[in-house]
């Protein structure tokens, strides 16, 4: 699959984004209440979960997360794809 750099570069421009794939890279295959739950107590951050899901999907747009329905919740999925590609031709 071919991802648009420009937007994932824009993606990762914001430390808020960062901090979700940190998350995610952690602890994969969360919720949104328990990634909003882990960037408030962890980070102290000061966000709401809609916040939080209009960041999802700037991260989705990029191809750096994923959601799927399980049972009653949608559950967040890291992709990193997108940046093994990206780094691919300057890494090896």
């Amino acid at each position: 699959m071919k991802w648009d750099k420009d937007v994932i570069f824009k993606a990762l421009g914001d430390s808020t984004r960062r901090l979700i794939l940190d998350e995610l890279s952690e602890r994969n295959e969360q919720t949104l209440y328990e990634l909003t739950v882990r960037l408030i107590t962890k980070h102290d951050l000061s966000i709401t979960r809609q916040a939080i899901a209009k960041h999802l999907s700037a991260l989705e747009d990029a191809g750096l997360v994923k959601s799927e329905k399980r049972g009653k919740y949608r559950v967040v999925i890291f992709n990193n794809e997108p940046l093994k590609n990206l780094l691919k031709g300057w890494v090896e």
